[in-house]
């Protein structure tokens, strides 16, 4: 007969585990064993905090410049091209998706994320981009506009488009890239600006113009200008205000 002997118990005590020597409590604590008096530990304990703002800032200025020694480019990929009373409108620029596309994975290996906080009161909407470094640091950058009402939108719908629109240029501001190529985004192209001013003009010296022979002459050298840059708007604008003038001396007389 085989006697079976059960080993006893072992104790099992749990020891609770103390804070971190490191941490800002196993700190304290430490110091306190010490004897040092409580205020001159928040002192020095402020100023470890002040240190470590300042290590994180060192570092965030130091990633931000290794992110932007990166070959970022934010292409246009959006073309606008559209025909108004004030001419044609045409240039290509950079989506939000086109932006994060290009900056975030140069971003992500140096150690930043970014978000945006979006507030509005009354009509204006105003969008910060924050960029944060993975020490702590963080910089921000705020832009603020009214509601995108042009085109069809709803109410919502120009909302978002203004959001979108501050999100972009937010992000690019903050990181310091730009888009390929002259930004014309909003402004259509310089050739339109051009043909916008040009046609301004003749239309003012139309209106200036006191005499049939005066209107006449402003007609002849206007037709010849604004011909030049086949903008079909353009000459039927200045055509109006010829027409309008004309009449309105021989109404005179």
């Amino acid at each position: 007969m085989t006697a079976i002997i059960e080993a006893p118990e072992r104790e099992v005590t749990a020891i609770a585990a103390g804070p971190a020597a490191n941490s800002p409590m196993g700190m304290m604590m430490a110091a306190v064993k010490q004897g040092i008096p409580l205020d001159q530990i928040k002192e020095m304990m402020a100023i470890q905090r002040d240190w470590e703002a300042d290590e994180a800032r060192k570092a965030f200025n130091d990633s931000l410049a290794a992110f932007k020694a990166e070959a970022v480019e934010v292409l246009k990929r959006r073309e606008v091209d559209f025909t108004s009373q004030k001419g044609r409108t045409n240039y290509k620029h950079a989506e939000l998706s086109d932006v994060v596309e290009a900056v975030g994975p140069a971003l992500s290996k140096h150690g930043f994320a970014w978000s945006w906080k979006i507030d509005q009161e009354k009509d204006t909407i105003r969008v910060t981009c924050i960029l944060k470094h993975r020490l702590g640091h963080s910089d921000s950058v705020t832009l603020s506009a009214t509601a995108d009402t042009s085109g069809n939108k709803n109410s919502i719908q120009a909302i978002a488009s203004t959001v979108t629109y501050l999100q972009r240029h937010t992000l690019k501001a903050i990181t310091g890239v730009s888009e390929k190529g002259e930004d014309n985004d909003g402004r259509g192209d310089d050739k339109a600006g051009q043909v916008a001013e040009l046609r301004d003009y003749w239309i003012s010296e139309m209106a200036m113009a006191d005499t049939s022979e005066h209107a006449i002459d402003v007609w002849e050298k206007g037709c010849v200008e604004i011909q030049k840059t086949n903008d079909l708007a353009a000459f039927a604008a200045f055509k109006k205000a010829y027409t309008d003038k004309r009449n309105m001396l021989k109404g005179a007389a």
